[in-house]
């Protein structure tokens, strides 16, 4: 690393997660993607051991639309990651990026002691913290 600035995963997150629960339909899922304006909805855990989940557009384009499966007779348990890969809120923006290339991600939820605080993308990445470096 250089002597460049360390921006953390905390200092440009979005604190606000739009959260499902894993038994609604697609169609619903979707619905509260459109009032929220996201591309992506954390499933929360069903039980205190369970992980969080996460279900994003491309996902329900991939294995709903494209497949020609019913919105309303599919539930997003049937198309959601889980577990999910979670970011810490301490980690270094350049080592999230990182991570997010090597496997592929577009966005993470950040967790603290078990529990949602916000979520990260490249984006956030970029156009929040690639200016203060």
């Amino acid at each position: 690393m250089n002597d460049r600035t360390l921006i953390r995963v905390r200092d440009v997150m979005k604190p606000h997660v739009d959260m499902v629960d894993g038994m609604c339909t697609v169609k619903e899922a979707l619905e509260k993607m459109q009032h929220v304006e996201t591309k992506s909805l954390i499933v929360n855990k069903r039980h205190e051991h369970d992980e969080y989940g996460i279900v994003l557009i491309s996902d329900i384009a991939k294995q709903v639309l494209a497949t020609d499966r019913a919105p309303e007779r599919v539930n997003v348990y049937e198309v959601m990651t889980k577990p999910v890969i979670s970011v810490d809120p301490e980690m270094d923006i350049r080592y999230c990026a990182r991570l997010f290339e090597k496997f592929g991600l577009s966005r993470a939820p950040v967790i603290e002691n078990r529990q949602v605080i916000g979520i990260i993308s490249f984006t956030d990445m970029v156009l929040k913290g690639l200016c203060r470096l």
